[in-house]
C-alpha cells in the first residue's frame, strides 16, 4: 500500500536535523502500517500527477493559513476534491483539517476568541471519552462542508474533530507533535503568540497525551481497517 503525504509546510530549520520535517513525523509514527510512504512538498509547488498517485492520503500541518493567497492552495484544493470524489481514505491534521473543510465547502477564518495552544482535552462524541493532544492554531472551521460529522471538540474548537463516512479523517490539534518537539517549537516561533500565552505554555508539557490513540485511529483509517478497540486517557 502507498500512502500519499502532501506537505503543506516544513518545521523550523533549526529544529529538523533534531526531530525531522513535518512529512518525517507521520513517516515515523506509521511505520508498522507495512505501507510504502511518498511525500510531495506541495509548500513548494511539487504535486502528484494525480489523486492515483497513492492508494490514501494524508496531509500535513502548516504555518500558513488556507485562505491566504498561496499559489499552491488553489491546486490542492482541486487535489482534496479530486482524492474525495475517489474514496481514497484520506486524513488531514490541522492545516489539513482545514483545507479539506475548505476544499469541500466549508469555510475557515481567523477565530475571534483568540489561539489555542498546548494540551487541550477534546470531547469525542463518536467514542463518550475525552482526549488530551496538542493544538497550536488561531484559525477553525467555523463553517461545515454538507458531509462533515463533528466527532470531537472543546467549547473553543466546535468543529475540532471531523468525519467524512469512510472518506476524510481529520484533527485539528496535532497527535504528531511530542513534548519535546512542542516546546522546542515555542522557543522557535512562540514570537507569533501573545506574550502572556507565550509565556503560559512554555513550561514543559508533562500531561497524558492520546497520541497512540490517535495515531492508531488514523493508521486503521488510511489503511481502511475498522477500529476495533477504543480507549481513553
Amino acid at each position: 500500500m502507498k500512502i500519499g503525504i502532501l506537505q503543506t509546510g516544513h518545521a523550523p530549520v533549526e529544529l529538523i536535523e533534531t526531530y525531522g520535517d513535518y512529512s518525517d513525523f507521520f513517516v515515523k509514527l506509521l511505520a508498522g502500517e507495512e505501507a510504502e510512504f511518498v511525500t510531495y512538498s506541495v509548500v513548494d509547488g511539487v504535486f502528484p500527477e494525480g489523486p492515483a498517485a497513492a492508494d490514501a492520503w494524508l496531509i500535513t500541518g502548516s504555518r500558513f493559513a488556507v485562505y491566504e493567497p498561496h499559489p499552491w492552495i488553489g491546486p490542492l484544493e482541486t487535489l482534496v476534491r479530486e482524492i474525495y470524489a475517489r474514496r481514497l481514505p484520506m486524513v488531514g491534521i490541522c492545516f489539513g483539517h482545514q483545507i479539506i473543510a475548505q476544499a469541500l465547502g466549508g469555510k475557515v477564518e481567523k477565530y475571534q476568541g483568540g489561539w489555542s495552544v498546548g494540551p487541550v482535552e477534546y470531547r469525542r462524541h463518536d467514542l463518550g471519552i475525552s482526549q488530551t493532544l496538542l493544538a497550536w492554531h488561531q484559525d477553525q472551521v467555523v463553517d461545515l462542508p454538507e458531509d462533515a460529522e463533528v466527532i470531537g471538540s472543546t467549547p473553543f474548537c466546535a468543529n475540532a474533530m471531523l468525519r467524512y463516512g469512510d472518506r476524510a479523517l481529520t484533527f485539528q490539534p496535532h497527535p504528531e507533535f511530542t513534548p519535546a518537539f512542542f516546546d522546542a517549537l515555542i522557543l522557535k516561533r512562540g514570537d507569533v503568540l501573545p506574550a502572556n500565552l507565550r509565556r503560559v505554555t512554555a513550561a514543559p508539557v508533562d500531561v497524558s497525551l492520546a497520541r497512540a490513540e490517535i495515531v492508531k485511529e488514523i493508521a486503521e483509517f488510511l489503511t481502511a481497517v475498522p477500529v476495533k478497540q477504543k480507549t481513553t486517557r
